[in-house]
């Protein structure tokens, strides 16, 4: 009776063999009636009937190989653990050292072979040990790759541009410190051996069950990042800028949704929108052409140059402007309203408005795109756009404040002033607003 078996392909591993005594190598004979321990023989006593003690040459046996497909037709069983040990020795990814290793396959059918088998499988969702005939699966996904049209192709290590890249490393087509990076720590103590009791035997797989699934997560995440291009984040932040703001926020609202939809679904409804938004605006502007009695274009020229001159003459009065930036001082609110009560009746005014030296304020500041802008809520992104102030800097100021005013018991401006090197102005609209806000207490 033959039946067919397997051990490691390390000979060293394996019993020699009990007539010669030389390590054994595949295939070779087991007896299925000696044992334990078990009985083995090369082909050379087997042939020639070798025998001893209890074991006679008439006794049943197996051949003992690992020369037979397991996942693939192609790949024989010891390929398989060879394949595996090679991963194991040199890496996940490093597929030219494993192919080196293996010296009987090429790098492309090494990462082919295990992406299929072993990563994206569905039969061994439940276990990586199962041997069942695999099925047809999709083509595998390789590493994330990077184009020679992105700008630089290969930054220096530990440049700017290399951490906006989240340490992505062109060569190799991978990241210097991956999802979940210390996964494998989990395994690296694991050894199956022959002794294991069953319930020993069932942990170790859930261990490497749960391993399975976190290298799943792994792949998943490099697939959104190639799919979507957010390799190169600066030139991503310059795509988006590229809409109006009506767009860029829907655009920020349904970024975590793409991932769901995919990237080609996902850039249509974006740019669907923002045809949306111009078709819009051009109604907009017929109706207030149709409202102000206009039936052509030539008509509707004069009156946008018209429309801009009244708006360049509206710009041009600036008391309320001075106003609006002394609202929180109650003498400049004063002379104001004495200034308009001379106006209203036809006086000179006599009280001269406070300047700001001739200079216009400066605009909002744009924090689309900007990190830390989402930990914010709405009064603090309002904070930071009038105070032109970054937000990873603003929470930097605001954890500072919050830290000195919990070990003190309060805070007065002086030591806010202090803790925060920056404009005087910036640090007295920060320390009020955290006040108001109630995040801090005065002292």
């Amino acid at each position: 009776m033959d039946r067919l078996g397997s051990f490691s392909n390390d000979p060293s591993d394996k019993p020699p063999c009990r007539g010669c005594s030389s390590y054994l190598m595949e295939p070779y004979i087991k007896c299925a009636e000696c044992g334990p321990p078990p009985f083995f023989l090369c082909l050379q006593c087997f042939t020639r009937g070798f025998e001893y003690k209890k074991h006679q040459s008439d006794h049943t046996y197996e051949i003992m190989t690992s020369d037979f497909p397991v996942l693939d037709p192609s790949w024989t069983a010891q390929e398989e653990m060879a394949l595996l040990e090679a991963v194991m020795d040199c890496g996940f990814g490093n597929w030219q050292d494993v192919a080196n290793q293996m010296c009987t396959k090429t790098k492309e059918e090494c990462e082919k072979h295990y992406m299929k088998h072993f990563i994206n499988n569905p039969l061994f969702a439940s276990t990586l040990l199962n041997l069942k005939q695999a099925e047809e699966a999709k083509t595998a996904d390789t590493a994330i790759p990077f184009h020679s049209a992105d700008d630089p192709p290969r930054p220096t290590f530990d440049s700017l541009l290399s951490r906006d890249m989240a340490g992505y490393m062109p060569a190799r087509a991978d990241f210097i410190e991956e999802f979940d990076n210390y996964a494998e720590w989990d395994l690296r103590d694991i050894d199956f051996v022959e002794d294991d009791s069953d319930i020993l035997h069932a942990l170790k797989m859930a261990v490497v069950d749960i391993y399975h699934s976190r290298l799943k997560e792994r792949q998943r995440r490099k697939k959104i990042i190639r799919d979507h291009g957010l390799i190169n984040l600066r030139k991503f932040q310059l795509m988006e800028r590229r809409y109006p703001k009506e767009v860029q926020d829907l655009y920020e609202t349904m970024r975590r949704f793409a991932r769901i939809v995919g990237p080609v679904e996902h850039d249509k409804f974006i740019e669907s929108h923002a045809l949306e938004f111009e078709l819009r605006r051009e109604i907009k502007r017929l109706q207030e052409y149709r409202t102000a009695g206009i039936t052509n274009f030539c008509s509707a020229r004069t009156y946008d140059h018209l429309k801009k001159t009244r708006e360049e003459e509206r710009l041009k009065r600036t008391m309320l402007s001075e106003v609006l930036q002394y609202i929180q001082d109650s003498s400049a609110c004063q002379q104001w309203l004495r200034r308009q009560a001379d106006i209203d009746s036809g006086l000179t005014p006599s009280i001269p408005m406070a300047s700001n030296s001739g200079r216009r304020s400066a605009p909002p500041l744009n924090l689309t795109g900007l990190p830390g802008t989402e930990k914010l809520n709405e009064k603090e992104k309002e904070l930071c756009q009038m105070v032109r102030l970054v937000p990873g800097a603003y929470l930097e100021y605001k954890s500072a404040l919050l830290n000195e005013c919990n070990k003190q018991g309060g805070l007065r401006l002086a030591q806010a002033r202090a803790l925060i090197k920056i404009d005087v102005n910036k640090t007295r609209k920060i320390y009020d607003f955290l006040i108001r806000e109630g995040y801090i207490t005065k002292a």
